[in-house]
């Protein structure tokens, strides 16, 4: 039996302006994968984690540790052998 695992989201209300054509994506895309569309937006933004040349420009800042509290998943289980996000 596997038990269920909390998603540890800490969410704070954003007001971001996007373009109605974007709006429209990941609507029909959270419908798509029966996702929330707050929950999908936040996996793909997820993702840049994998951006490698941020990361190094990230372990380069002088306050790196503080950015990669932020920025790094707290269960390291949560990315797959791939590197990529798994969905809880």
């Amino acid at each position: 039996m596997k038990f269920i695992q909390p998603k540890g989201k800490n969410r704070k209300k954003s007001t971001w302006y996007v373009s109605e054509q974007t709006k429209s994506l990941i609507k029909y895309y959270a419908q798509y994968t029966e996702y929330t569309e707050d929950e999908v937006v936040d996996i793909f933004l997820q993702n840049i984690l994998l951006d490698e040349d941020f990361m190094k420009w990230v372990e380069n800042k002088r306050y790196n540790k503080r950015i990669l509290e932020q920025i790094k998943p707290n269960n390291s289980d949560d990315i797959d052998e791939e590197g990529e996000l798994e969905l809880v």
